[in-house]
């Protein structure tokens, strides 16, 4: 039973097309975009990084209904497969084992750049960056190394490894990932996860952000987009919090998503049009 047919013969499907490209030290990764709707031989459109969780998850050519919904409104999406990725091998997989926030980011970086040489209709002064989960962390990462994106949304990210260790339900999440507790090796790891935090450079970023987080979330407690907002706030950086209540790691509730769709896609067309600020505000979702 196809389920969606009358709904589909109502709508176009955008194409995402597959290709491969070199890392800056070296590594092999594979990348994924999808293209926006009614491109034309003049048309230029703006580029949405979209970062998967995990770290060890992985994107493709599957539907995705954001980046479906980006395209028809004429913007591209890329997906990277970064180091840490499944789907390339253990070896792959294991790259970004003791290196959160290090050369998978550079793989995202390194990408964007792959794309915008592919494709001359890609407008490298609109470019925006999202993510779930890792992808919110690796969000708030990137906007601490680069003022390349005019506009992020990181949702659900990990913003200080070292009180995210403290506060997670998953407390064995990071000595996996680093190979000890923080407290161990004379505290040298927990110098490293400090390094290795948004919080820590939050004076870098110029990057407008949009935090996104449930209040309910015990994966990545609600206190980690907390404390960034108000160091962006801080900062001087332009910055919005949306809270949706009920919600735990992620949006699920059908409600939430439309509204948080609607404001990603306002959030990108205020920056990419270099609007004058906005009211910075946390906002909670009824």
């Amino acid at each position: 039973v196809r389920l969606n047919t009358e709904l589909l013969t109502a709508r176009r499907i955008a194409p995402t097309e597959h290709f491969s490209f070199t890392s800056r030290d070296g590594m092999d990764v594979e990348a994924y975009l999808t293209v926006p709707l009614d491109r034309t031989a003049t048309s230029r459109h703006p580029l949405i990084v979209t970062i998967h969780g995990g770290p060890h998850g992985a994107q493709g050519a599957a539907f995705n209904d954001k980046a479906q919904v980006y395209a028809a409104h004429g913007m591209a999406s890329l997906m990277v497969n970064y180091r840490g990725s499944t789907g390339y091998g253990q070896r792959f997989a294991d790259a970004i084992f003791k290196d959160q926030d290090g050369q998978e980011g550079e793989d995202v970086l390194a990408g964007v750049d792959a794309a915008l040489a592919r494709h001359s209709w890609l407008d490298a002064t609109r470019l925006g960056v999202e993510g779930t989960s890792y992808g919110g962390q690796l969000a708030d990462w990137l906007v601490t190394r680069t003022t390349r994106f005019a506009a992020a949304i990181p949702t659900a990210g990990i913003s200080n490894l070292v009180s995210f260790n403290y506060m997670s339900y998953y407390h064995d999440y990071l000595p996996v990932e680093f190979g000890a507790y923080p407290h161990e090796q004379d505290g040298k790891l927990m110098d490293t996860l400090w390094a290795r935090s948004a919080l820590r450079y939050v004076s870098r970023v110029k990057t407008p952000v949009m935090l996104v987080h449930g209040e309910n979330d015990n994966d990545v407690p609600i206190a980690e987009a907390e404390q960034f907002y108000i160091a962006l706030k801080d900062a001087g950086v332009p910055a919005m919090m949306i809270r949706y209540p009920r919600e735990g790691h992620g949006v699920r509730e059908t409600k939430h998503i439309g509204d948080f769709i609607d404001r990603s896609i306002g959030w990108y067309d205020q920056w990419f049009s270099h609007a004058a600020p906005g009211r910075a505000d946390v906002n909670t979702i009824p």
